[in-house]
């Protein structure tokens, strides 16, 4: 009899569970409405919900954790500090294009997640798909990494769209300097229009809400760029920067000491050409600069940005419809922009083979510490054999006794040469690591030791690369 009333309702584990727990519980004479209620309960029971009849698993975590087990967290050890200095870092030797032997590259983030980006290797020439040039470019975010994270992807299919459009005069000459630094120049200011001025269109189109969200993003964050491009054929390396990344170039004299050659200047708001630039673009508006700053912001090129370069009117619009960021007005006069660009300064540089040479190409983080001399003066240091290295250090601090209050009065908070140590593979870590400290093991560690989002009052992300040229190491 139970069978028959259970059957039509229950499959069969449904049915040997209820017909097992009913024999077991009830005499057939003693068949009361409670079973009946509780069959019928059971018959909507699904399959799925059978889990909870059946299962006797605990996935509840426990707490319990003994005190006397636990080890007070310490700050980063010796080991620690290599350990994070080199977790992002990447090494590649170059077989095929001439000139080219090795290059390093490194990343250490503050923010979280990093605002710095980076891209590095070969590329088909713009004129030849059979001819490899190479590439390698840091993105200095700012406002979040949205920006620099969209240049990765298109900065450079942008810019060698443009360079195929370039013609040489004749077919037997190459493609003038000029005509290239124009091309790349055109390839950035086509990407940041694609932010920036296209965003009206985007946000009267039919596409989903969160679709206009995500692709506004680019625009409400910022970054600086730098971009390197070696033509092996001329052994020309053309180098575009927008913002306050920067590059340098340390060549050997016939001396044996290393020369730092700019391929690049800082595009702040305390660059004076640069701020004669913008007063000549907005004439009578003289608080523009203030304080090494454009309208509040350090560089004075950058891609998105948005703040700097929409009416303010839209941006009102986009702060409403969109919850984009407020406008800087009252704060600062915000009367014609765009104030700021994207557009780069290029520079092309002749690699003498008969020379050697290394590119260092870093975000700012790591210039606030060095100056463009040291920073070659320590790939410089770091290149010669083991036995002839000159050594300039101290021994490290182990008194426990140092704090950054002592900034204000015996240590410098910048590159000290005296602490300067060599114990790295990696030409790209080297540099952050004496950046950072070098050999003071209580200053490194310490700025070390801050995790996000108090780390970036002691240091910002630091992304470096270190190309070598006719060099061997």
């Amino acid at each position: 009899m139970l069978s028959c009333l259970a059957r039509p309702r229950l499959g069969r584990a449904t049915t040997s569970i209820v017909r097992t727990h009913t024999n077991r519980s009830f005499s057939m004479k003693g068949f009361s409405s409670y079973s009946k209620i509780y069959i019928a309960t059971a018959g909507l029971i699904s399959m799925p919900g059978l889990w909870w009849l059946t299962t006797t698993r605990d996935d509840v975590p426990r707490l319990e954790s003994p005190a006397e087990h636990l080890a007070p967290e310490r700050g980063p050890s010796r080991e620690d500090v290599t350990h994070i200095l080199s977790k992002e870092a990447y090494t590649y030797q170059v077989k095929n294009i001439a000139g080219v032997n090795r290059y390093d590259g490194a990343q250490l983030g503050s923010n979280s997640p990093c605002e710095d980006r980076f891209i590095h290797g070969k590329v088909s020439s713009p004129w030849n798909e059979n001819d490899q040039w190479m590439s390698w470019a840091v993105f200095d975010g700012h406002s979040g990494w949205q920006t620099a994270d969209l240049l990765t992807k298109q900065l450079l299919p942008f810019v060698r769209r443009r360079l195929t459009e370039a013609k040489p005069h004749s077919n037997d000459e190459p493609v003038p300097n000029e005509s290239i630094q124009r091309a790349i120049m055109e390839g950035f200011v086509d990407l940041d229009d694609s932010i920036i001025k296209t965003a009206p269109d985007t946000v009267e189109t039919n596409e989903s809400f969160q679709d206009k969200i995500k692709k506004l993003g680019p625009a409400y964050a910022g970054s600086c760029a730098l971009l390197s491009l070696y033509d092996p054929s001329t052994s020309t390396l053309h180098v575009a920067c927008t913002g306050d990344s920067r590059a340098v170039l340390g060549q050997k004299g016939s001396d044996g000491k290393w020369e730092a050659i700019p391929l690049s200047v800082d595009q702040t708001g305390s660059n004076e050409e640069e701020v004669t630039r913008i007063s000549k673009e907005h004439p009578g508006e003289e608080n523009i600069a203030q304080g090494g700053r454009v309208l509040g912001l350090m560089v004075s090129r950058a891609f998105g940005d948005s703040l700097w370069k929409w009416p303010v009117d839209f941006q009102k619009e986009m702060k409403r419809r969109f919850k984009g960021p407020a406008p800087l007005t009252p704060r600062y006069d915000v009367r014609t922009p765009p104030y700021l660009t994207a557009e780069p300064v290029v520079t092309s540089t002749k690699i003498d083979p008969n020379k050697p040479s290394f590119l260092i190409m870093a975000t700012d983080g790591l210039w606030d510490y060095l100056s463009s001399e040291q920073g070659v003066g320590l790939v410089g240091n770091w290149l010669e054999p083991q036995g002839t290295r000159e050594k300039k250090s101290i021994p490290e601090r182990t008194d426990g006794q140092f704090d950054f209050g002592r900034f204000w009065k015996d240590v410098n908070w910048k590159f000290e040469e005296e602490r300067t140590t060599t114990q790295d593979d990696n030409a790209a870590v080297h540099l952050m690591r004496n950046s950072l400290g070098g050999n003071h093991h209580e200053l490194i560690a310490g700025r070390l030791a801050f995790g996000p989002p108090f780390s970036r009052r002691i240091r910002d992300d630091i992304t470096v690369q270190v190309v070598f040229f006719n060099t061997e190491k």
